[in-house]
């Protein structure tokens, strides 16, 4: 018989598991590289014939142009022509595999703030470099994954090209579909009657369907930031609807949107406007702002966020979103369903954050985690750690939609996440460039992706890349 100590080493022998990975965006790109580093057997599911996720842009539109209805033609992308970063390369990149400008090729985009080609672009050379490809089974729709006897999940899957569906058993499932695809839109007395035009920012592409039109915009994200930008330049008038404007409720509002809405304000557009929260629409194509102002519209743009949507994931309720307050839970530090880890995990339901590291990060913890490097707490404690953050939550006046908005804790966060993992906490410079990219666009909101000061941390940057992470 063995004793207790052989059988302790026996159970913390490293594990390899045969994992599915849902989505071939940068999500699933790096946590596919963290898994096989940690000696796993990954599968990369991607719906798309390429990979980069909501990185890969096209013109296509659904057919529903608000996104609201069940059967409409769904098209992943969020994408519009003109999108910028507005993160610096430096930050943005994986820690070890750093965004660099790459000058001496024509075809790519040196800027700091840099289009989304050259991100797709970037995506691609990481799969390149760490073989992530021959992982990813392409045009393969996963639509149903589920708990079987064991502890294991099947995974059913459809691929594009064949009519027949294929059903396979995992030891682990990391979900990393994103959600960036699944429209919320503004409750707006009287909007069924109304004549106007609705679309959701999800199907924004371009500004020229807008030109010579008035337009109301709801919301004050950076998307929003973005569109009404790209807007003005055509369009007749464009009103911008934020709740955080004379506003009838006293929820606490989140610091950076009362600073991006200050930086619409100062925006010196003569054609553009902000205004209050929408109290009605009219037959007569008025809209009613709650201070009192009305403007007849042609054209309301909601860019107004997404829904977490995982339609083909079933836990018999153990993990459910919340539809009215965009909540996944319960998950431990917005990763691990408790009562499900660590064979179910999700890498980037957190916003508000800088995606990459965060994305690669996660995708550590979770792949040690699966081979039993890294330890988690018992189900219990998660669970007392999941309520204790819902209730600071509810303590602090943050609304229940912004559980996992993690904006004012993101590096503490990500610290943390990187002591579980054995990795360096991130660099100082890194923070500092995310100050100085936010006190330089509330100065310059039209121009900060082109001017700015803070040559000494490039050049910290830099040697932080030259010298590994």
């Amino acid at each position: 018989m063995a004793d207790a100590s052989s059988a302790h080493l026996t159970a913390m022998r490293p594990l390899s598991s045969h994992v599915a990975v849902i989505g071939a965006g940068a999500s699933g790109l790096v946590a596919a590289r963290e898994l096989r580093r940690e000696g796993h057997n990954v599968v990369v599911f991607e719906k798309g014939d390429q990979l980069g996720g909501n990185w890969v842009y096209t013109p296509e539109v659904e057919s529903d142009p608000i996104g609201l209805h069940p059967n409409r033609t769904i098209v992943h992308s969020s994408m519009y022509q003109s999108l910028r970063t507005n993160l610096l390369r430096e930050i943005m990149g994986f820690r070890d595999y750093p965004f660099a400008a790459k000058e001496e090729d024509e075809e790519r985009d040196p800027r700091r703030f840099p289009g989304h080609r050259e991100v797709l672009k970037y995506l691609n050379d990481f799969a390149g470099e760490f073989g992530i490809c021959e992982m990813v089974r392409f045009e393969t729709e996963v639509v149903f994954v589920g708990l079987v006897e064991g502890g294991k999940w099947i995974v059913k899957s459809k691929s594009k090209t064949s009519d027949e569906g294929l059903e396979e058993i995992y030891d682990a499932v990391v979900v990393c579909c994103g959600h960036y695809t699944q429209p919320r839109v503004a409750e707006i007395s009287g909007i069924t009657t109304w004549k106007g035009r609705q679309i959701h920012s999800h199907n924004y592409r371009t500004p020229e369907p807008f030109r010579d039109q008035v337009v109301i915009l709801i919301g004050s994200s950076s998307s929003a930031t973005d569109i009404y930008r790209d807007i003005a330049g055509v369009a007749k008038e464009v009103h911008i609807s934020s709740r955080s404007i004379a506003s009838e409720t006293k929820e606490k509002k989140p610091q950076f949107d009362t600073m991006r809405l200050n930086a619409m304000i100062n925006s010196g557009y003569e054609n553009m406007w902000v205004r209050s929260k929408i109290k009605s629409v009219h037959e007569d194509g008025s809209v009613v702002f709650i201070d009192g102002s009305v403007v007849v519209a042609d054209t309301i743009l909601h860019c107004t966020g997404y829904k977490y949507h995982f339609p083909f994931l079933e836990t018999n309720g153990i993990v459910t979103v919340d539809g009215d307050d965009n909540r996944v839970g319960p998950l431990f530090k917005h990763v691990f369903p408790p009562a499900l880890a660590p064979s179910l995990s999700f890498v980037g339901v957190p916003w508000k954050t800088v995606p990459f590291p965060n994305f690669e990060l996660q995708s550590k913890w979770i792949a040690g985690v699966l081979s039993n490097r890294i330890a988690l707490p018992s189900k219990e404690e998660m669970m007392k750690d999941v309520k204790a953050y819902y209730s600071s939550l509810e303590a602090s006046g943050k609304p229940t939609r912004h559980t996992h908005d993690i904006f004012d804790y993101r590096g503490e966060y990500a610290d943390w996440l990187a002591v579980q993992c054995g990795s360096p906490v991130l660099e100082e410079w890194r923070e500092q460039m995310m100050l100085t990219v936010a006190k330089n666009w509330l100065v310059r909101p039209k121009t900060y992706q082109d001017e700015w000061d803070d040559n000494h941390l490039v050049l910290q940057a830099y040697e932080s890349f030259k010298n590994g992470v």
